[in-house]
């Protein structure tokens, strides 16, 4: 079977859109959970798909295309977090509106934790990546992401049950009842 490469300078503007279409909410997302507000998001959320169009990637398929922009999206977040100008500002409060207490009561825990557990939380189960496939875009072992999905877990249930909250108890606890066996047979 022949590769199809393209070039995003190839697919001018309907290209740009479709990746926009399908992928914005997914950048967004991830760019939301390692900046924690929602200005630090839309700037990063923009970061990348200008970096898209100024660096006119080559793809391998639509996979490698994901990659591609779930990578500059961890790069661009990084790249925020070092510099001088973040170290002297002060958030601003956002006013995030969940549908559900839980959801809302999850999305604060998960900002407890470190940049690093919160990306592989997020692709793991928000963006349903494999491990190995999370490894490949962290350049990661996949034995490291497993690793820090473990730790990740474990610090939220420490967070968990020193808030008490029995909602996202229970949900941690079902994911790793189920993971566990999954993990298992990856050793």
């Amino acid at each position: 079977m022949e590769h199809q490469s393209f070039r995003a300078n190839d697919c001018t503007n309907d290209c740009l859109e479709e990746a926009v279409e399908l992928y914005s909410n997914m950048i967004y997302r991830l760019a939301f959970s390692h900046t924690r507000n929602k200005s630090d998001a839309d700037d990063i959320y923009q970061e990348v798909f200008l970096r898209y169009i100024k660096t006119k990637p080559q793809f391998e398929s639509e996979e490698h295309r994901k990659a591609w922009l779930i990578r500059t999206t961890v790069n661009c977040c990084k790249k925020l977090w070092a510099s001088a100008w973040k170290n002297k500002t002060v958030p601003l409060e956002d006013n995030i509106i969940f549908e559900t207490a839980e959801e809302k009561s999850l999305h604060c825990e998960l900002l407890k934790l470190p940049a690093k557990y919160r990306t592989v939380i997020h692709l793991f189960y928000y963006e349903e990546l494999s491990v190995e496939e999370i490894g490949g875009i962290l350049n990661k072992k996949p034995s490291a992401v497993r690793m820090r999905l473990t730790r990740a877990r474990r610090q939220l249930k420490e967070i968990i049950l020193e808030e008490d909250n029995d909602y996202v108890y229970q949900k941690l606890s079902q994911h790793e009842r189920t993971d566990s066996s999954v993990s298992g047979a990856c050793k």
